[in-house]
């Protein structure tokens, strides 16, 4: 019995120790998966509106529709009210990706468009296509980098999903070029304007969608009439929502790398028209001051909100929200697709005088033209003007236990400050060229060491010149006028100051031309420097 007793104490003593030896174990696991977590770098998610005039924003003022999802960026991170794009899609996009600004010399080589619908009619194949295009571009430099490389070389899984990211027309090579594990959307911009597309483009290899028969990818007609209408409402061809394909990509994507930091970029086509949206919001279906055009694309920009609620969303569901930062921008100011004869015409038509307007003496403004949503929130131009309507954007960035709640920030910001900006989020040691100046500082909460003097921009009149103190100079290059306004007194670009401050005029001429590489002509945007593309069947 002595011996049992024994026997029975040591295997009791041994238990006891392999409790504590297991206990101690996973404690340390836990604390080692607690520490990795907690170091593991942050998951990026690059929301790009397309055309998304500031005035359509609920914090920014917008009365017709509501942006929860989007204003609650804003509640729960930064806004910046002082930031910039170019004043077109091509530009924009270019530099937002390369971290340059698009005035100088040795511009962005930009493709035209309109050639993989010839996919769809059969006269040229996908490989035709795209060696035509990349025929005509010239090498990238080995040493440019880009905001899929920094994100890449930083050890990020890098994703695109939506409209192409590069000039009017663009390549696999080049998206591989960019930095982009995955890709899935348009690699023409004719096509985007479509919301229907038979085929889409994923890493290299076509992806048809049935039902979706037409060649336009469906892209209506404008103005709005009873003919625009009705073709509008015809669903023929007409079977899955871009959009749609977009979001479902999207959370394919985040539920696979859960474990993996990643960068996703999604340059979505909303709200860019011509108008198609598979159904009007119940927001505005009984809201008889609407005209039913103004209703469809208001339901566009609803849309846009909900996709972003549904990507926060989705953040949440997978237990990444925490460690994940989310940024919200745009390519350019607004535009109008929601035209109709007596509301609202295109071109642009003081609805009292019959005056169209210009950039120079007769300014667009959302009253002036009838623009019932005031989409750039009451400055002057839109889209394709180097006015403030044009150039000037949202930027909203959301990073739990990072920055602050209701943060507002006036810093001067511009396009092409995402690449550096995201070099110091992401730890990357690339090494790269850049215009831009990262704002990362500003994110946490501390003094900002380095601030833009200056940004600048191209436009379809001329570059601008904007400054930190809120000098603007701009530019009309064919009738040589230089143009002086005081933004922060003056947001609406009322009251010329050129003649009252001609040194301040001439210092700023001066800076504007070195920044164009000594010609202003380098920041005058043309269609016709875009680039020609020949196919040979």
């Amino acid at each position: 019995m002595y011996h049992l007793w024994i026997v029975k104490k040591n295997y009791f003593l041994i238990f006891i120790v392999i409790h504590l030896f297991v206990a101690s174990f996973f404690s340390s696991c836990k604390n080692i998966k607690s520490t990795f977590v907690k170091d593991k770098k942050p998951n990026i998610i690059l929301i790009y509106a397309d055309d998304l005039g500031k005035g359509l924003l609920g914090h920014e003022g917008q009365k017709i529709i509501k942006t929860p999802h989007i204003d609650q960026l804003a509640g729960e991170g930064i806004r910046f009210t002082n930031a910039y794009s170019a004043m077109l899609c091509a530009p924009a996009r270019a530099t937002l990706i390369t971290g340059l600004h698009d005035s100088h010399k040795d511009k962005f080589d930009i493709p035209i468009a309109g050639f993989h619908q010839n996919i769809s009619t059969g006269t040229s194949s996908y490989a035709e296509i795209d060696n035509a295009i990349n025929n005509v571009l010239k090498p990238v430099p080995e040493d440019q980098q880009f905001i899929g490389n920094i994100a890449k070389l930083a050890g990020y899984k890098t994703a695109q999903f939506g409209k192409l990211e590069w000039g009017f027309s663009a390549t696999d090579a080049q998206m591989k070029r960019h930095g982009w594990d995955h890709y899935l959307g348009y690699l023409d911009h004719q096509r985007a304007h479509g919301f229907y597309p038979p085929f889409l483009f994923e890493n290299g290899k076509i992806q048809y969608y049935p039902g979706n028969t037409l060649v336009n990818a469906g892209k209506s007609i404008e103005p709005e009439t009873p003919k625009a209408y009705k073709e509008r409402w015809d669903r023929t061809g007409k079977n899955r929502y871009s959009q749609d394909i977009f979001m479902k990509g999207i959370r394919t994507f985040i539920a696979s790398n859960t474990d993996t930091p990643f960068f996703l970029y999604f340059p979505t086509q909303l709200p860019h028209g011509p108008v198609a949206v598979p159904e009007v919001h119940s927001d505005f279906a009984l809201n008889d001051s609407l005209t039913q055009i103004e209703k469809e694309y208001a339901s566009m920009v609803k849309l846009l909100d909900d996709n972003v609620g549904e990507i926060v969303g989705m953040l949440k569901e997978f237990g990444l929200e925490e460690n994940t930062i989310v940024i919200f921008t745009g390519d350019n100011g607004h535009e109008i697709y929601y035209a109709k004869k007596g509301r609202i015409t295109k071109p642009y038509t003081n609805i009292k005088t019959g005056t169209r307007t210009n950039d120079l003496t007769e300014k667009y403004y959302s009253d002036i033209v009838g623009d019932v949503f005031n989409g750039n929130a009451g400055r002057a131009g839109v889209k394709r003007s180097n006015l403030q309507g044009g150039i000037e954007v949202p930027l909203l960035i959301k990073w739990p236990k990072k920055i602050k709640p209701n943060s507002v920030s006036n810093r001067l910001v511009a396009s092409y400050d995402m690449l550096p900006t995201l070099v110091d989020i992401t730890g990357s040691n690339a090494k790269f060229k850049s215009d831009g100046i990262s704002y990362y500082q500003t994110l946490l909460g501390e003094e900002a060491t380095n601030k833009h003097n200056f940004i600048v921009y191209s436009s379809y009149i001329g570059p601008t010149l904007i400054t930190n103190e809120g000098w603007k100079l701009r530019t009309y290059i064919s009738k040589d006028i230089f143009e002086l306004y005081y933004l922060p007194n003056d947001y609406k670009e009322e009251f010329n100051l050129a003649s009252k401050y001609p040194d301040k005029v001439a210092a700023l001429k001066k800076q504007l031309l070195a920044a164009c590489d000594g010609d202003y002509k380098n920041g005058h945007f043309t269609s016709q420097k875009l680039k020609s593309i020949s196919l040979h069947n």
